[in-house]
Formats: structure tokens, C-alpha cells, sequence
């Protein structure tokens, strides 16, 4: 037998059958006999005979694959979203196509445009924080392809999508700080071209203003890497500008600014407490361990692809887009309270 995968038509010829004869026993077909079957697949097995994935998705118009599109792998949020969609991608038995934008925007217009070249099923999608240009994830549905935000979303764009109360989660974080007797609470916050940026903001100053304690510009800044942290942590030290606490808008930026304070001499939780947003697995083996908030990634994984599937199997593709929003747990450790 020629090298190479292994067809219906080298089957058959094996067996000295027909291809359709093949095929329909290796569909358990009633009109095939049970010796042919087992001949069949006996052989089909011995021979190590996959089914032409591509040949069954032109038949079938469906190629039981679905596009994730991800800002970075890097950070334990995504990664675990990245487990709850292969988890139920698999069971569902759908393949999954990762990409990675790496926060740029142009490399995110590169991934649309292989995910549809694949013939995905659907996408799964969270924007980088340089989009604001969507033409590449409206052309998804001009192409009848769904679309499901988790995370990050797009308020231009009708479609499903999971998301966090990240108002309240940043309000409740900040609440804790000002509980433990804070009241020059620094914000390190994400870009505001995203809505979770700003609405982390937004939470931060709400609870500022419960309090009765002036919001002060110079302790909002726009840091959401661990480099930006420590490069916005020694601007303050250095400009003498005082704070006693820090909400993070990520572990790993509230990582950076935790060893900065460190380093310069500062004690945690003593003179300075910190709180972040992931709860990623740093959290817990920095020193002191990290105040955080639980987004729950894994359940936003699962819980949108199971929204994408339904949009995917479901024959009625009129039922309006429904948005699903998780409430977040403020895990409080050591970084915060003395």
C-alpha cells in the first residue's frame, strides 16, 4: 500500500469491497453485515485510518473547530479561561484554534483573519488593549461566523459575552483598603480605550467618595504591566507623593509596585497595603501573600463556550444576545491587613 494517510479508498481496496461499502460500515450502517463491519474496522484500526476532517466539514458545513483570540497566555487569568474553553470544546468534540494578539492590535487583525481562513465555527474573542478599530471582528458576523466577548468586550458590537462586575470588584477592593484604615489609596489602573479599564476606575472612585476622601489625580496612573508598576511606584517616592495603599489593576503589576515598596525600605501591610486583580498563582508565594480578586477564569472559559456552542448547534440564530456576568471574590491575604 502507498505511503502517506490512509483513505476509504485503500480500505476498499484491501478488502475488495466497495468504498461506499467502507464508508457505511464505519458508520455502523443496518444494511452493512456484522462480519463486513468487523472486517472493516479491524482493518481501519490496524492501518491507523482517520476520517478526512476537511472532506467531513465541506459535507457536513460545520468543521468542529472554534478560534479563541487571547491578549496574552503570560498571565494565569487567561491561561485558566484557556482551560475552561478547552474543557468544554473537547467534551463537546470541537478542536480549538489559539491566538495570541500579544496586546497589538495589528497582530490581532492577523489572527481574525487565519481564524476565518480556517473555517472556524465560531470565536471566542478578548480584545487587546490597543483595539478601537473593529472592522476585523465585525467581519466574523458579515460572515455569519458567531462571536463570544469574554472578558474584554466591545460595546459596539451586538454579540454574547461574559464578563465580571468589575465596577463592584474594584469598588469592594477599595473598600477593603479604606477598611484598614487607608486613605491615600494609589491606583494603578489599565488603559481607559478598555471598558474594563475604566470601569475598575470608576469602582476605585465611587468607593473613594463614600468615604469622603478627595480622589488625587496624582495617585491615579495608567500602569498595568509589572514595569510600568515599579517605574510609577518609584515616581511617587520620588515626587514625595504620599500613599498608604495601592489597588493593582492586575497580580502582576501589584507584584511589580509590592517590590519596589520593598526595596525602598517600606514595610507591607505595616506603612503600605496592596490589593490586586486576577488572584493568579503568584498570589499566594509572594512575601507577604497577595491581597486579590478571584475573576473566576475558568468558569468565564466554560461559560462562554458554552454560549458559543449553543449559538453554533443552535437552528434558530435569531434569539437575541445575551450577556452573562460573574460576580468576583476579593480573596484578602497578607499584603493588606496587619
Amino acid at each position: 500500500m502507498k505511503s502517506g494517510l490512509v483513505t476509504i479508498k485503500d480500505l476498499a481496496r484491501e478488502l475488495n469491497i466497495s468504498a461506499s461499502t467502507v464508508s457505511r460500515a464505519l458508520k455502523d450502517h443496518p444494511d452493512i453485515s456484522k462480519e463486513t463491519k468487523r472486517a472493516v474496522q479491524e482493518l481501519a484500526e490496524r492501518l491507523n485510518y482517520q476520517p478526512n476532517a476537511v472532506a467531513l466539514s465541506l459535507k457536513q458545513r460545520r468543521s468542529n473547530t472554534i478560534g479563541v483570540i487571547i491578549p496574552e497566555i503570560v498571565h494565569y487569568f487567561f491561561s485558566s479561561v484557556i482551560s475552561g474553553i478547552e474543557d468544554v470544546a473537547y467534551d463537546a468534540g470541537f478542536n480549538v484554534i489559539i491566538c495570541q494578539s500579544n496586546e497589538r492590535y495589528e497582530r490581532e487583525v492577523a489572527n481574525a483573519k487565519t481564524l476565518l481562513a480556517s473555517r472556524v465555527d465560531g470565536v471566542l474573542v478578548s480584545i487587546s488593549k490597543h483595539t478601537t478599530d473593529y472592522k476585523h471582528l465585525e467581519n466574523f458576523q458579515n460572515n455569519e461566523v458567531p462571536i463570544v466577548f469574554y472578558d474584554r468586550v466591545v460595546p459596539n458590537i451586538v454579540a454574547d459575552q461574559v464578563i465580571i462586575d468589575d465596577f463592584d470588584a474594584a469598588y469592594r477592593a477599595t473598600r477593603h483598603l479604606i477598611d484598614s484604615g487607608r486613605t491615600r489609596i494609589a491606583h494603578l489602573g489599565g488603559p481607559m480605550a478598555l471598558l474594563i479599564g475604566q470601569n475598575r476606575k470608576d469602582g476605585y472612585l465611587k468607593a473613594l467618595k463614600e468615604a469622603g476622601i478627595p480622589a488625587d489625580e496624582n495617585l491615579i496612573v495608567e500602569a498595568d504591566s509589572f514595569e510600568k508598576a515599579r517605574m510609577a511606584i518609584m515616581k511617587l517616592i520620588n515626587q514625595k507623593i504620599k500613599f498608604d495603599g495601592v489597588f493593582a489593576t492586575n497580580d502582576l503589576t501589584a507584584i511589580g509596585a509590592m517590590q519596589t515598596i520593598q526595596k525602598k525600605g517600606y514595610k507591607i501591610p505595616d506603612e503600605i497595603a496592596i490589593v490586586g486583580f486576577s488572584d493568579g498563582r503568584f498570589s499566594g508565594i509572594t512575601d507577604p501573600t497577595l491581597t486579590s480578586v478571584d475573576q473566576h477564569g475558568y468558569e468565564m472559559g466554560t461559560l462562554a463556550t458554552q454560549m458559543l456552542l449553543k449559538r453554533i448547534i443552535s437552528e434558530d440564530d435569531e434569539y437575541p444576545a445575551e450577556t452573562k456576568v460573574l460576580n468576583a471574590d476579593l480573596i484578602v491575604r497578607g499584603s493588606s491587613i496587619i
